[in-house]
């Protein structure tokens, strides 16, 4: 299964020491240069993790399309759909609204992190969600107070 990363999505999951989940779920995560690239740019949550034997990095083939997305998304979200589209990727993580629509509208099945933590709850890779993502937000990590709550009901922990 080829699975691609952006920024936002590791570095959430290492501030909270689960990035193993990706490793769980679908064995192997690829990052484009630039993400990697981001993550590394300052000692943070992710810094090191990158290194992980299940995280590849692979630079984008065609730069033909970078500029037009650069229009609407940073580079690493850009780099991410573009290396999504020409691997061919079965999921792209993507958090950001405008990049989850951008790739969404480019054909690539789009998860989000709280979606993996989900999915890994029902696998029973972890058991409860609410305080892994208070730990997030706490760790600098924002989502609305109707995210909030929404994912915790959705789960069947708001309460």
């Amino acid at each position: 299964m080829k699975v691609v990363s952006n920024t936002t999505p590791i570095i959430s999951l290492a501030s909270i020491g689960k990035l193993d989940v990706l490793k769980e779920l679908f064995n192997e995560i690829i990052i484009a240069e630039t993400v990697y690239n981001e993550i590394t740019a300052k000692k943070s949550y992710g810094y090191e993790v990158v290194e992980l034997e299940y995280i590849t990095v692979k630079a984008i083939q065609g730069q033909m399309y970078q500029d037009l997305l650069l229009n609407q998304l940073d580079l690493g979200e850009a780099e991410t759909i573009l290396l999504a589209k020409e691997i061919n990727a079965d999921f792209v993580i993507i958090d950001e609204n405008l990049g989850y629509k951008i790739a969404k509208n480019a054909g690539l099945n789009v998860v989000r992190t709280l979606s993996i933590l989900h999915k890994a709850k029902q696998k029973g890779i972890i058991n409860e969600l609410k305080p892994l993502l208070d730990e997030m937000i706490s760790k600098g990590r924002w989502y609305s107070k109707a995210v909030y709550n929404d994912f915790l009901e959705r789960v069947g922990e708001l309460g």
